[in-house]
């Protein structure tokens, strides 16, 4: 029964912030490692950025690190992603998943289209 749905996503200028959000439940958030991943129009999966448990671990696309940051709220069993000076190759769904202890992704969110464009 684990649900992970997440919100934020939309239309934004190129240069402009979001900030994305992922709610679990049906699970405990804290056994999971927790990522971002992502799929451009016509592309293929592409990972954004992963969290541990505790938040203590970050990493990150080399591309994406100096814009995007990853954070999460185990009061809250919530994930977030802080996009930054978004430009438009960043333009695809994103989709937050877990991983249990780290392990293979177990479970993923509905995606949340995020469009960047003039």
């Amino acid at each position: 029964e684990v649900q992970l749905v997440e919100s934020g996503g939309g239309l934004v200028q190129p240069g402009g912030s979001l900030r994305l959000s992922c709610v679990a439940s049906g699970l405990t958030f804290d056994d999971y490692t927790m990522s971002w991943v992502r799929q451009a129009p016509g592309k293929g999966l592409e990972w954004v950025s992963t969290i541990t448990w505790n938040g203590a671990i970050t990493a990150y696309a080399e591309s994406l690190k100096a814009r995007f940051t990853i954070s999460r709220d185990n009061a809250k069993n919530t994930l977030y992603l802080q996009m930054n000076s978004l430009k438009s190759e960043d333009t695809a769904v994103y989709y937050c998943a877990s991983s249990w202890y780290g392990h293979e992704y177990d479970s993923w969110g509905q995606g949340a289209q995020v469009t960047v464009s003039s």
